[in-house]
């Protein structure tokens, strides 16, 4: 299953992707549903940000490499922060960089999006409340990251979380690449299975802690290579297997 957000005209839905053609999906893609009328080509629809979350969790330093490019750490358990639902954006939307800081930089992940309430998941049982994977970026302010003391206004900024460019379901996240390239030059390079912490102990911590949403979304980590971004460049992440979410990157 391709699961899309898209926008045509005035009508915004979800809908489903085969052959490079959208159909609409009646229901709710987080419960009951069915496939729709035909919308029309992949290429003549806008495509959103896949999912409409209520928070977005993040887990820091899940892979040795980046820990170690900062110096930091490998956490003994889930290092987890919050990034504001506004900062969402979805592909070929642009990262705005903001002018408190000199020093913003992408940071490739894989998310997971969750397809159902859920509170204290059972690790043996996590994967049961995902509805599919997607591609995203933690965009950071690094300079005011180290400046602060805490991640919410580096991690923050509106633009600074984008999605896309649709969910995958079913998929098998444990062991696929995680690249970012810019203005077609890679820039990171990493493999799921070198995360410290696979994604049902993650699901787990997380809902021990708080209730997930359906639509929420768990970004688990970025790979080594986390660099700059300057008005004017392209930014690809790409998850294998499930595909390339480009940003173009602007000044304020």
């Amino acid at each position: 299953m391709i699961l899309i957000r898209y926008k045509r005209g005035h009508q915004i839905g979800y809908g489903l992707v085969e052959r490079h053609r959208v159909y609409a999906l009646e229901g709710d893609p987080f419960g009951t549903w069915s496939t729709g009328a035909e919308i029309g080509a992949l290429a003549d629809v806008e495509l959103l940000a896949p999912c409409a979350p209520t928070k977005i969790v993040c887990i820091g330093r899940n892979f040795p490499a980046h820990a170690q490019e900062h110096n930091a750490p490998v956490p003994t358990e889930p290092l987890i922060f919050l990034k504001p639902p506004s900062a969402v954006i979805g592909p070929e939307q642009p990262i705005i960089l903001p002018p408190q800081s000199q020093q913003v930089e992408h940071e490739a992940e894989l998310a997971v999006v969750i397809g159902r309430r859920c509170r204290h998941v059972p690790e043996e049982t996590a994967l049961e409340a995902v509805l599919g994977y997607t591609c995203g970026n933690d965009v950071t302010a690094r300079d005011l990251q180290r400046t602060d003391g805490q991640w919410s206004r580096a991690k923050g900024f509106d633009t600074f979380c984008p999605l896309g460019p649709w969910i995958i379901a079913p998929f098998d996240p444990t062991d696929v690449a995680i690249t970012c390239r810019v203005n077609g030059r890679m820039r990171q390079f990493g493999l799921t299975r070198d995360m410290v912490f696979p994604i049902p102990r993650l699901i787990a911590y997380i809902s021990a802690v708080m209730t997930l949403e359906p639509g929420d979304v768990i970004l688990t980590g970025t790979p080594s290579g986390v660099g700059p971004l300057r008005p004017g460049d392209i930014c690809e992440v790409e998850v294998e297997g499930i595909g390339v979410l480009r940003n173009p990157v602007a000044a304020p």
